[in-house]
């Protein structure tokens, strides 16, 4: 018991002897210049620091977010996630690519196939801008009689030409659509074809 008694007191002591252990940080100021200290001013605080054991040795780095650092952080998150899903994309449409086709061929039957569903819309519109046309050609002439036989042109004339040309003018804007999906069409086939035979070997 005695003995016990006398362990515990000496673990006390040594205990005791012993400062407890301070956390000992590193920074720099504005100046370059480097510091430690047990706590960090107010003034440094929002800025990269390192913490030290007893020893004077770097156990951890923190760094200290500013404003702009997060923002240029969440940038570039945010490009790896687009890169990511781009990359995530790619592999699906190579895939589906693969799966779908079995020659490049089949591949420029689909494109023929999609393009004639589109020239059918671009002959339509075609036809509605031959007929918008030659009914305005035609209340034009009818104006220009008028005219020539000095005779005033009616307001109801001059309205049916206004629509006339407002109808032309609209049906020509519609028709550069389907144009433009066909531009768009052609080239996402000729990139399918492309990657096909890169992924194939096939052509």
């Amino acid at each position: 018991m005695a003995k016990f008694k006398l362990l515990a007191a000496l673990v006390a002591g040594l205990t005791l002897s012993f400062p407890a252990m301070a956390t000992l940080y590193k920074w720099v100021d504005d100046n370059g210049t480097t510091h430690y200290g047990e706590t960090i001013p107010p003034e440094y605080a929002d800025r990269d620091h390192q913490v030290l054991n007893n020893e004077g040795r770097v156990i951890r780095s923190e760094e200290v977010m500013t404003p702009e650092r997060r923002r240029a952080k969440n940038l570039e998150d945010a490009k790896k996630r687009e890169e990511a899903e781009a990359a995530l994309e790619r592999e699906r449409h190579d895939k589906t690519l693969i799966n779908i086709y079995n020659s490049a061929d089949e591949i420029d039957l689909a494109r023929m196939r999609n393009v004639q569903q589109i020239d059918a819309r671009i002959n339509a519109v075609n036809a509605s801008i031959k007929a918008a046309n030659d009914n305005l050609l035609s209340l034009q002439t009818e104006a220009d009689n008028l005219a020539k036989a000095n005779r005033k042109i009616p307001a109801s004339l001059q309205q049916d030409l206004q629509d006339a040309q407002d109808r032309l003018t609209k049906l020509q804007q519609e028709a550069a659509i389907p144009q433009a999906e066909k531009a768009a069409l052609e080239a996402r086939f000729d990139a399918d074809k492309a990657r096909y035979i890169e992924l194939t070997g096939k052509k």
